[in-house]
């Protein structure tokens, strides 16, 4: 499936608010994991904004493609996707980590659009499965379960007792993303404790595997696209969305220094300035200081 070029430049535009927003809302919150948010960017705005079947504006809609997100601490990508996709007013975003706003992993009882409550890792894949096995019983072929896992998450056992009982029960209707960014909180992940070798393991668990750029757009909507018309052939589909941490920062790509932390206000303005050179936005309007609501929860509105 080709984009057309304003459906390309839309999504890129997309990623580059889902990075923007994350830093401004981790600032105002003044905690936050920004590698993992930003290295998803690209996987929210493609399925957000181009596959997945939803409405906003009915977002109880049973029939709708449900996505979990395992990686719960990288709530800032998801929040920000939901945001822009209208799904609750973008100020809200402010309310990050205060008492009673958004909370800093997934919490489904805050907001519209979040489809389970997270904290705990190696969860997802789980849920996943069970809702999956819901919209067989329920008669519904056309939707689809989409659950997003970290690289490091993967070390969990129980991510892979869910994966084995999604292969046994023949959840073609289940696709996990999974964000392979090579970075844990303590270092990479080959370090730490190897995934590797990652495909032949889903296969051996009986999955579909397919492999790509987690930042090409175009490659990421032509997997999606096959995984829901194509692929599904009686097996759970597993895309491994090759990343960087941190993506489109300097200072924080690869780097596991920037797995959980929130910038000063000075290095967040270089920060937003170098995302917008990237994204070839105008400098002007793009650093913290010119965001109203980042304005007002850090510097008290001065």
């Amino acid at each position: 499936m080709r984009l057309t070029k304003e459906k390309y430049e839309q999504l890129e535009d997309i990623a580059y608010q889902i990075r923007r927003l994350s830093i401004e809302m981790i600032v105002a919150g003044r905690w936050g994991h920004i590698g993992g948010s930003l290295s998803m960017a690209e996987i929210m705005a493609c399925l957000y904004f181009n596959e997945m079947r939803i409405d906003p504006q009915n977002p109880d809609w049973e029939a709708r493609d449900r996505l979990f997100l395992s990686k719960a601490h990288a709530s800032p990508a998801l929040y920000a996707a939901l945001a822009l996709r209208e799904y609750f007013p973008v100020s809200e975003l402010y309310t990050y980590c205060e008492l009673g706003g958004l909370e800093g992993h997934t919490d489904m009882i805050r907001v519209n659009g979040i489809e389970s409550s997270g904290g705990a890792l190696g969860v997802g894949l789980s849920i996943s499965v069970g809702a999956a096995l819901g919209f067989r019983l329920a008669e519904n072929p056309s939707a689809r379960v989409y659950c997003v896992l970290g690289d490091g998450e993967c070390n969990e056992g129980n991510v892979w007792e869910a994966a084995m009982s999604a292969s046994h029960y023949h959840l073609d209707n289940l696709i996990a993303v999974v964000d392979y960014n090579k970075v844990m909180a303590k270092g990479f992940v080959w370090d730490e404790m190897s995934v590797e070798p990652f495909a032949d393991k889903w296969r051996a668990f009986g999955w579909n595997v397919v492999e790509v750029d987690g930042h090409d757009i175009e490659a990421l909507c032509e997997v999606f696209y096959k995984a829901r018309w194509v692929m599904p052939s009686g097996k759970p589909i597993v895309i491994i969305a090759h990343t960087v941490k941190g993506k489109g920062l300097d200072l924080a790509e690869f780097n596991y220094k920037w797995h959980t932390h929130a910038p000063s206000a000075e290095i967040a303005d270089e920060m937003l300035r170098q995302l917008s050179r990237r994204y070839e936005k105008k400098e002007e309007g793009y650093s913290l200081a010119n965001s109203e609501y980042v304005k007002e929860a850090f510097y008290g509105g001065e």
